[in-house]
């Protein structure tokens, strides 16, 4: 049920933003759909839409089984990457040309890709890589990129990204 509230929170969040608010329903009802296995066989023709129509022809790249928050919010969605095992807090936003993922570790494995608090920003063009933890009310500055924690109330800009304290 927690999902079907959360339609409702997005919608808010996209408010005059009909791309995202389109992506983030289809996100809902997939993300929904996939937690019970009949639910996902009998309905797999809808998976197969969701991947070709948002990652093909919107170019999102938002895999159903990420954990997004309430209240997500896409800006600009063109580009935008994200892993399927990224963690979201409620009321981020994210921008155009974002890459979130994990990266390749020396043994050939991969490590896991970041958790965001609540209400964390991210600029365009960032790249935010690896297990880190990027802490509530945080920014993400266009064209950053991220390979370390980012603490709650603080901004990485640059590359590679210098942490500073936000002035809210």
């Amino acid at each position: 049920m927690a999902s079907v509230f959360n339609i409702f929170q997005d919608v808010s969040a996209n408010r005059n933003n009909p791309k995202g608010l389109l992506v983030m329903t289809l996100f809902r009802i997939a993300h929904l759909l996939r937690q019970n296995i009949v639910s996902f066989v009998l309905l797999f023709p809808y998976f197969i839409f969701y991947r070709v129509f948002v990652e093909w022809f919107l170019c999102i790249e938002l895999p159903w089984k990420t954990r997004v928050g309430e209240g997500f919010r896409i800006d600009h969605g063109q580009a935008l990457v994200i892993n399927d095992s990224t963690v979201f807090g409620s009321g981020c936003t994210v921008r155009n040309s974002t890459t979130i993922g994990n990266k390749k570790l020396k043994d050939g494995t991969y490590s896991r890709a970041p958790i965001f608090g609540n209400r964390v920003d991210v600029g365009a063009n960032a790249v935010i890589i690896g297990p880190i933890n990027i802490g509530d009310d945080s920014a993400i500055g266009a064209g950053a990129v991220v390979l370390k924690d980012v603490p709650a109330g603080h901004v990485a800009v640059g590359n590679p990204a210098r942490i500073i304290l936000r002035s809210l």
